[in-house]
């Protein structure tokens, strides 16, 4: 649903914003997970987002494509509320590119096809025009001799390539990415980390939730440190990681840099 003149829309000065999240709580029964979240990625802006476990990240993320349903608050991407009742979740998600800590792949299917299915039955798309779709992000992540391949038989890194190559083939307009390299042998995470920074290059939105500061530093424009549910600070990258204001920041900081 569009938002009207009666019903406000993306806060005032943020009416561009690709995500804008408004005063966004999440409770699982009377643990109170996101206690107020308010902060918004721009169009283009890569946003990482890093706080201790259990902070609440994933489930914020969750939240932007209702994966999980807020408690309270609302949450608009590209202008459309996704927190109103009567919003066509379907229709946002297909706008919205996800790649989890799992990769998610289908087993019993090679990497072409986990490419094509999903662009078929939703996109509605020929399978001609589909594999062709495919192939060119599987070259883009660097796996275009792997399209035959099952996902038992890639490495963790290509799997994840694959993964993030297939939410590509939805022509996603931003990308979210749930501790992309976290589930990775430390060898395998830099291949994903450039297919991530080339997106950014590209002028890709992306909201990231992340445990790679280096990745934060270099390709992240604002970083967003919570803890506890809540923001507890947010600015430039290299700003916050190299000068943080807040004391729990800079506990945090000196334990992961």
């Amino acid at each position: 649903m569009t938002t009207t003149e009666t019903t406000p829309g993306p806060t005032a000065g943020r009416a561009d914003a690709a995500i804008d999240i408004q005063d966004l709580h999440k409770y699982f029964g009377s643990n109170e997970v996101l206690k107020g979240i308010d902060f918004h990625v721009d169009r283009g802006q890569v946003v990482c987002v890093i706080g201790p476990s259990g902070s609440g990240k994933s489930t914020l993320l969750r939240c932007v494509n209702l994966l999980e349903t807020p408690t309270d608050g609302r949450i608009f991407v590209e202008g459309v509320e996704v927190t109103d009742p009567d919003v066509d979740i379907d229709k946002v998600r297909s706008r919205i590119g996800m790649v989890f800590q799992q990769f998610n792949l289908f087993p019993h299917m090679t990497v072409l096809k986990n490419l094509t299915v999903a662009q078929q039955k939703v996109r509605k798309r020929p399978a001609a025009e589909a594999v062709e779709v495919a192939r060119r992000n599987l070259e883009k992540v660097g796996l275009s001799d792997k399209e035959n391949a099952y996902p038992a038989h890639l490495s963790g890194g290509q799997q994840q390539r694959a993964a993030i190559a297939r939410a590509l083939s939805m022509d996603p307009e931003l990308m979210l990415f749930d501790e992309p390299t976290s589930a990775l042998d430390p060898e395998l995470v830099g291949d994903v980390l450039a297919v991530m920074k080339d997106l950014a290059n590209e002028g890709m939105t992306m909201m990231v939730v992340t445990h790679e500061m280096g990745f934060a530093r270099e390709v992240g424009d604002k970083l967003v440190f919570m803890d506890g549910g809540v923001v507890v600070e947010e600015g430039v990258p290299s700003e916050v990681l190299a000068n943080p204001q807040h004391e729990r920041t800079q506990a945090f900081l000196s334990k992961v840099l």
